[in-house]
């Protein structure tokens, strides 16, 4: 065998696409394990979607994460989609077996990862409550209905998007699922085991903004954790003061990226290399 110079491709389509750090982690992964692979941040407008994907075959790139806009409207161009993905109705991350793209959704099992190893508690059988009923809400809930969950509550502004994924999580799972309105501040049911912020509500350059939550209703027997990609956010804080157990966004950021890179590589992650380049950069 001579000197190989080839590099694997992988990516992320987006748009926009400019401050996604998970180029950070992926690449620290393959510098640590000595893969020669390459991860592109790739901006990819609405109508060029298609195009982009058969670029991807083209140019035999071995997969690609998808954002935003991208997540529904990828699964058009897709030979096969994973059971969940499909439940959820989006797709994250997309795997090229042969011919055939393959996609897959690692949000939702970012979070339950986080949630069993990190936090130590296990879905079943419990009561969550989620504020937001977007992408990551979709994600998120679909995994804990599978993972056994007893009870969601999508707390949610949009009456539409509340029911229409309490209708899912009815229809398609075991789990019982309901919806509220949110309506000026939230009260956080007592019976509440794990209370999960969904939204976008914290993220720069708005990181001072938490959700609307009665900050006495949040009791130290729930566990509450927050999406939003940061070591903290003032919502987590909160919840800490009031003596609750946390559970950062970071955490289920470096979960996902560590399953997407398995996908691809057959590799296992070097989880821990991922996170401190994540939090390096997001410092």
């Amino acid at each position: 065998m001579g000197a190989n110079y080839k590099e694997e491709l992988v990516g992320v389509f987006g748009h926009p696409v400019a401050e996604n750090p998970t180029v950070v982690m992926q690449a620290a992964a393959f510098e640590f394990l000595h893969l020669n692979w390459r991860y592109l941040t790739i901006e990819v407008f609405p109508e060029d979607l298609e195009a982009a994907m058969n670029g991807l075959r083209a140019l035999n790139m071995r997969g690609v994460n998808l954002t935003i806009p991208h997540k529904v409207e990828v699964l058009k161009y897709l030979d096969e989609v994973s059971p969940a993905a499909a439940l959820m109705g989006a797709v994250n991350t997309v795997v090229r077996k042969g011919d055939r793209l393959i996609g897959e959704n690692t949000d939702g099992k970012g979070f339950l990862r986080a949630l069993t190893q990190d936090a130590q508690m296990d879905p079943r059988g419990k009561k969550v409550v989620v504020l937001g009923a977007g992408g990551a809400a979709r994600a998120i809930t679909v995994e804990l209905a599978l993972a056994g969950a007893e009870r969601i509550t999508i707390v949610n502004r949009s009456a539409e998007r509340g029911r229409i994924l309490t209708e899912l999580l009815n229809s398609k799972t075991s789990a019982s699922a309901t919806y509220e309105p949110w309506e000026g501040t939230y009260s956080v049911p007592a019976e509440t085991d794990i209370l999960i912020n969904a939204t976008s509500i914290g993220l720069p350059p708005n990181a001072d903004d938490k959700p609307n939550v009665a900050t006495d209703s949040i009791r130290p027997s729930m566990l509450v954790c927050d999406v939003i990609p940061a070591p903290t956010t003032p919502f987590l804080s909160e919840a800490k003061a009031r003596g609750s157990a946390v559970l950062d966004g970071l955490g289920m950021l470096v979960y996902q990226g560590a399953i997407g890179f398995s996908i691809w590589t057959g590799e296992e992650a070097p989880v821990e290399v991922m996170h401190q380049a994540l939090s390096r950069a997001l410092r």
